[in-house]
């Protein structure tokens, strides 16, 4: 299925703000393609015989989306970056009880870089970048959703900088700080 122009799911996405469930029935096929490439993006990262496979994690997501009441999206891009966030939140939910039940919950230290890189032995470090970034995004939120877009969700400098709206050089610059951030507070 050829991917419509941006402009056209930005419209079904309002039409589904407004409650048109018909807009719903329409842009989910056409979504797909993309959601499945996040998902893809974000299962790349973990270890190879990870039980949580791409449709389940695009389900999960999906399930999540539809279970708002009438959501207000901006874009196609901000549809992209919620589901982006949302992948992201069922990826921590499961590394935190896949480590309740390996380890007890108990968690170690790590560098950013390792946490990145997502593997069996690396569960506790998604769970404590995702809780770094909770922190972080209490005082900004934007460099959280540089770092999801880029690292989660597998986008480009240029594609994060499009979905943001922001000049290539201010995601960079953004990223550099946010990843020393990060680095400072995952290391305390």
């Amino acid at each position: 299925m050829q991917t419509p122009p941006p402009n056209e799911i930005t419209q079904l996405l309002l039409r589904w703000s407004r409650g048109d469930q018909s807009a719903l029935d329409q842009l989910m096929p056409v979504v797909y393609e993309e959601l499945r490439k996040l998902a893809h993006s974000y299962l790349r990262r973990e270890r190879p015989d990870h039980t949580l496979q791409p449709t389940a994690l695009i389900n999960e997501a999906y399930l999540r989306l539809v279970k708002q009441d009438f959501p207000e999206w901006q874009s196609r891009r901000h549809f992209y970056g919620v589901a982006a966030q949302l992948m992201r939140q069922i990826l921590v939910e499961y590394a935190r009880a896949r480590a309740a039940d390996k380890r007890g919950g108990g968690e170690q230290k790590f560098s950013l870089d390792e946490a990145l890189t997502f593997s069996d032995e690396k569960t506790a470090d998604l769970v404590a970048l995702d809780d770094a970034l909770i922190a972080l995004a209490k005082f900004d939120e934007r460099k959280v959703r540089i770092i999801e877009l880029r690292y989660f969700g597998g986008l480009s400098l240029e594609e994060t900088a499009d979905a943001l709206g922001l000049s290539i050089a201010t995601i960079g610059h953004e990223m550099r700080l946010a990843r020393a951030w990060l680095r400072r507070e995952m290391e305390t």
